[in-house]
């Protein structure tokens, strides 16, 4: 026997949040409605995402869903967080699926209109949008967790920053780079590594500088969980970084915030 969307939304809210370590033996099997709903969403994502480089990105944070014509009577089931919850929990997990990259703030807004639809209104729209303004990048942040610096923390700011020993690089009797952060120990190299902020996927990339050799990586605490430890190549694309990813200049550490 089919379940109505209530049924379905209090059924499903009890496996994900009640029973997060079990297993579910079979997935729920959802309204046609609810089916149709979910269906109407995934395509719009699909539809607004597109390939940056070697990945597929979905730049939007936000997924806004337009019912009409809804019985007063089931107004509520519409208008509440488990079934805002259901959905961006389907958005979720497609994209992760399809190994998609999306904003990690990515929300859904649900807007109910109650009564009869006018003639030839279409009773589902979905539209995506996004809350920063355009070009506007994440705010992040490098945070010296080990190793004496110029700072103890850095806003990134700018399309690129620099990491090295000591704040002035010169060469030839001239400056030839300034670091943005810059420490005071042997194990860091002059001009160590620099940061890029790419517009196209919304990434921060790490590179490493290839006029000096990097210093040997040293592997990351392995009780950290958030912790990540892989060698930077040099070359043109660099490294993604992730939030909370620990990046490791010789002796000193920094840790990448978002």
């Amino acid at each position: 026997m089919n379940m109505n969307v209530s049924d379905f939304l209090e059924k499903w809210g009890r496996t994900l949040f009640e029973g997060p370590l079990a297993t579910r033996t079979a997935p729920l099997e959802s309204p046609r409605e609810l089916a149709e709903i979910r269906f109407a969403i995934l395509e719009e994502v699909r539809r607004h995402s597109y390939r940056a480089g070697a990945r597929i990105v979905f730049p939007f944070d936000l997924v806004r869903v337009h019912l009409r014509g809804v019985e007063e009577a089931r107004a509520g089931v519409f208008r509440s967080s488990f079934f805002r919850q259901y959905l961006e929990h389907e958005i979720c997990a497609n994209l992760r699926a399809d190994s998609v990259r999306f904003p990690d703030q990515l929300r859904l807004e649900v807007d109910v209109s109650v009564g009869l639809p006018l003639p030839n209104e279409p009773w589902l729209t979905v539209a995506v949008a996004s809350l920063q303004q355009p070009g506007a990048r994440p705010p992040a942040r490098l945070v010296v967790q080990s190793g004496s610096a110029n700072a103890p923390e850095l806003a990134i700011e700018k399309p690129r920053v620099y990491i090295g020993r000591e704040v002035d690089v010169y060469r030839n009797g001239a400056i030839h780079r300034r670091n943005d952060l810059a420490f005071a120990d042997e194990s860091v190299s002059r001009e160590h590594a620099h940061i890029d902020y790419d517009k196209a996927t919304g990434e921060y990339r790490l590179f490493n500088d290839p006029l000096l050799p990097p210093a040997a990586p040293i592997p990351a605490p392995a009780s950290s969980a958030t912790s990540v430890s892989r060698e930077v190549p040099r070359d043109t694309r660099g490294t993604r970084l992730e939030p909370g990813d620990e990046v490791h200049l010789g002796r000193a550490i920094v840790v990448f915030t978002v």
